[in-house]
């Protein structure tokens, strides 16, 4: 998994609430069995004027110009800005997956759905619930500026804009694991060494079992 340390960038403000993980990747793209490919799909559903699926080339179908995310001034943008209760619904991960692809290594809101949250550590996106006030301060700023530039440093834990700055919280296991690169599978490959170590032992006791 790749590191989340900072990123500096411009912010896409998705203003809804209850942005649920249907909405982020629609149930006829979890047919994929792999892990990439989501990106051109993210929020597809508002993403475009006419459905699709894994049959339909996206770059065939009709772009809705009122989107956030097809307006040109916000293309590129590192940053998701949203309202509370962000990643509701499902447990899908493909909702984070199809986020990464699409160029975002951090959203920010008020408050997440816990499994979302959970999925973003996995990926190294970083999930960052701020206060309300704070949010709204940064909509204000994207308001007036929409190529205004955000930092997010997650070792200090601070944004900063526009000379602003917020301080947001996170639990220290959960950074700790985005500094460095960790999942499940990354933190058990740290042991490795142990692991190969109990293997030998037990073939060396009960040779029986690996017969």
């Amino acid at each position: 998994m790749k590191p989340f340390t900072s990123v500096t960038g411009t912010v896409a403000p998705l203003d809804r609430a209850n942005v649920d993980t249907d909405a982020i990747i629609p149930k006829q793209y979890l047919k994929a069995i792999r892990r990439t490919g989501f990106g051109p799909f993210l929020f597809d559903d508002w993403r475009y004027l006419d459905p699709g699926d894994l049959s339909v080339n996206p770059a065939t179908r009709r772009p809705n110009p009122d989107f956030v995310l097809n307006r040109p001034v916000h293309r590129g943008a590192a940053i998701l800005l949203a309202r509370e209760n962000f990643g509701c619904g499902s447990s899908r991960e493909h909702a984070v997956w199809a986020l990464a692809e699409a160029g975002f290594r951090c959203v920010i809101a008020p408050s997440f759905a816990d499994i979302f949250c959970s999925n973003c550590d996995k990926n190294g996106v970083l999930a960052v619930a701020l206060a309300g006030d704070a949010v709204q301060r940064l909509f204000d700023a994207v308001a007036r500026d929409p190529r205004v530039s955000l930092t997010v440093d997650l070792r200090s834990q601070r944004l900063g804009w526009e000379g602003q700055e917020a301080r947001f919280e996170i639990e220290a296991d959960r950074k700790h694991k985005l500094l460095e690169g960790l999942d499940e599978i990354g933190l058990t490959l740290r042991h490795a060494d142990a692991i190969r170590a109990y293997e030998a032992r037990r073939r060396a006791e009960a040779p029986w079992l690996f017969a």
